[in-house]
């Protein structure tokens, strides 16, 4: 049987079975239907394209400090598992003559964190899908997260959080913009 053409659906109602569950009884009759359109919300992001996001809300502005999106929520799926891990991400870049509507930012980390992912390779995407969209003097990206892979399995560390960086640019070659974005990013500069 070519497990392709199952509707997923099925799958799930089988693996409740494997479970040792009767995916018919009360409670669980509607379970693999709502796992469905759970994977398919949470895994959205395959169907979304960051590029063109970026690329329809690029403005021509001559502004060349920093421009930051702290504290963005994210929420993915570790691939290695398929248990969701959770934190926030900062991301900031340096215009060279374009900007970008800030909202595309926070989609951008919207589109990559909503696929089966490594923190690691979610945290380049999103730098190397800005640098590519708009071309800028830098960017910055740096990701805070909880894995439930290992929080709730595995070794069990419920407070550990992962952080993760990835420094394009003036980011990267300049000691002075790096520290500016990594003050910046993890200051106490909020209004809470």
């Amino acid at each position: 049987m070519d497990l392709s053409e199952v509707p997923y659906e099925d799958l799930v109602a089988e693996t409740l079975r494997r479970l040792g569950e009767d995916p018919a009884r009360p409670g669980l009759e509607r379970t693999p239907h709502r796992v469905a359109a759970s994977m398919r919300w949470l895994t959205r992001g395959y169907r979304l394209d960051a590029q063109k996001v970026l690329r329809e809300a690029m403005f021509p502005v001559p502004h060349e400090s920093m421009v930051l999106v702290r504290d963005i929520e994210l929420y993915s799926m570790c691939e290695h598992h398929m248990l969701p891990f959770f934190g926030k991400a900062h991301v900031a870049y340096l215009p060279s003559g374009r900007i970008v509507g800030l909202s595309k930012l926070a989609r951008v980390v919207e589109i990559y964190s909503r696929r089966l992912q490594v923190q690691e390779r979610l945290t380049d995407q999103i730098a190397e899908a800005v640098q590519c969209a708009l071309e800028p003097a830098g960017v910055g990206v740096v990701i805070e997260a909880y894995h439930l892979c290992m929080m709730m399995r595995g070794v069990e560390k419920q407070h550990s959080k992962t952080v993760t960086s990835a420094l394009r640019g003036a980011f990267r070659d300049d000691p002075r913009t790096r520290d500016e974005f990594l003050r910046l990013v993890s200051g106490p500069f909020g209004f809470e």
